[in-house]
């Protein structure tokens, strides 16, 4: 089955899964409103007809606002901004059409109907996600696409679709001035052709079976070539899509202008001063974990004693926010002469960049294991939360030897305060390489903002759970 038709189905079958879940969240108010069996046989009702009516009403905004659009199904936030916008304007014209006609449905009925049914979509569609994403990773439902630019913006474009397979493309073929001929390795692995010169873009793109043209980069010719170009293969119904300059920049910093026709984006300013809502939620969170975790602490402290009577707690000092020193607390994981026994393990570093790294490391205890897999180990550093030399989401807290070697701004990662998780933990920890951990760093503080916090602590409680990178 080709590419195109798999693509159409999976709208379709979300269309019938919304449609159950709105049946089922109206037929559970119903159930719930009038528990006397009237749902077997219903009355004719004002609230069954405008349950009734409801239903079809809300799963045709679903359908116009283009909520299961293949584009935004599967990978970043819009597919939700959608959903919530057709389920508000659902709620507000019933309660606007109740008004105006003066009709008598019933509170309780509406007031458990419209809620569960959001739910339930939200539900549904991060199920469908968690399944798209996974038979993309496959190399299924996947949109074909042509890479057009220079040969350093196409080998860029290409590597981060590769390594992002949710986002739905799978780049075929590349046409760049700087190598007409042979392939282009992307993302390490994966070889893709070159096909020709940028100027062949709509004959290529035609004889390949594209469904869209990504240029990375300028294009020779400037904007008008580029508009032209979009009118030409508008005719042969392929998309034409354009890569952004900026590069791991939020797009709630992004600001579109125009100006006589010409799009603008604005780029707001990050603001790395200190955060008093971000330090509040710190101190709070530090404290309620502080306290409830602490028979978790206390039974922790009591198995490492009696592992090999060592010391409880392991400090070392970090790097903090403005590149001054302080001492982070954990749980000592390894054996008391671990440092002593670093100069021995050095040929068989496995970490990346500057960081050592062992995934068998022999100075780990057998409480350390756990510890280190449970992620556990890192309880003590409520205590840095607390005192304001950490927080609960930042960049991963750096050491002194890895500071001394920053290259290419990466020493940004010193302008917000470091984090107990973040989103170089809930992607991956130690299998990440260095640049990639170095990226991920510097895009939490760049684009920082307290709902990405949130985000990044529900994402940890599943990492730690899967022990990705844990050792």
């Amino acid at each position: 089955m080709s590419t195109s038709k798999r693509l159409v189905s999976v709208p379709f079958v979300m269309a019938v899964t919304d449609v159950a879940a709105l049946l089922i969240a109206f037929a559970a108010a119903h159930i719930v409103r009038f528990p006397d069996g009237s749902l077997v046989r219903p009355p004719v009702s004002v609230d069954w007809l405008a349950g009734l009516v409801t239903i079809g009403f809300w799963a045709v905004l679903l359908a116009t606002m283009r909520t299961r659009d293949p584009r935004v199904v599967g990978v970043g936030g819009d597919e939700y901004r959608r959903l919530l916008f057709a389920s508000l304007t659902t709620g507000g014209t019933l309660a606007v059409t109740a008004f105006l006609l003066d009709l008598q449905i019933s509170r309780g009925y509406v007031a458990v109907a419209l809620p569960l049914a959001f739910v339930l979509l939200a539900i549904g569609r991060k199920t469908w996600r968690t399944a798209l994403v996974r038979r993309r990773a496959r190399g299924l439902h996947l949109v074909d696409v042509l890479l057009v630019g220079d040969l350093d913006d196409v080998e860029y474009v290409g590597n981060r679709i590769e390594a992002s397979p949710a986002a739905g493309y799978r780049v075929r073929g590349v046409l760049t001035e700087g190598r007409p001929s042979g392939h282009v390795a992307l993302d390490g692995t994966t070889r893709v052709p070159v096909l020709g010169h940028v100027d062949d873009v709509l004959a290529v793109a035609r004889s390949a079976g594209v469904r869209a043209v990504v240029f990375a980069g300028a294009v020779p010719g400037g904007h008008e070539r580029l508009r032209r170009l979009g009118w030409e293969m508008e005719r042969h119904g392929i998309e034409l899509v354009v890569s952004s300059p900026l590069v791991d920049v939020a797009a709630a910093r992004v600001h579109h202008r125009a100006v006589d026709g010409l799009p603008l984006m604005h780029v707001e300013t990050p603001a790395y001063t200190r955060r008093p809502s971000k330090r509040a939620f710190d101190v709070v969170g530090a404290l309620c974990g502080l306290v409830l975790l602490a028979p978790v602490a206390a039974a922790i402290a009591v198995a490492i004693r009696l592992d090999d009577g060592g010391p409880v707690l392991f400090r070392q000092q970090r790097v903090g926010r403005g590149g001054s020193e302080f001492s982070i607390v954990k749980f000592r994981t390894m054996c008391v002469d671990a440092e002593d026994r670093k100069a021995e393990l050095l040929a068989a570093n496995e970490g990346a960049g500057p960081l050592f790294k062992l995934q068998a490391d022999p100075r780990v205890t057998r409480v350390g294991a756990f510890l280190r897999r449970t992620s556990l180990d890192e309880l003590p550093q409520l205590w840095n939360v607390l005192t304001g030399s950490m927080s609960m989401v930042g960049p991963r807290p750096a050491l002194p030897g890895e500071v001394a070697v920053y290259a290419d701004y990466a020493e940004r990662r010193l302008l917000v305060t470091p984090g107990i998780t973040g989103l170089w933990q809930v992607s991956g920890r130690s299998d990440l390489d260095w640049a990639e951990g170095v990226r991920l760093d510097l895009h939490y503080v760049e684009n920082w903002s307290f709902l990405h916090d949130l985000v990044i602590l529900a994402r940890t409680v599943p990492s730690v759970l899967r022990s990705r990178g844990a050792y």
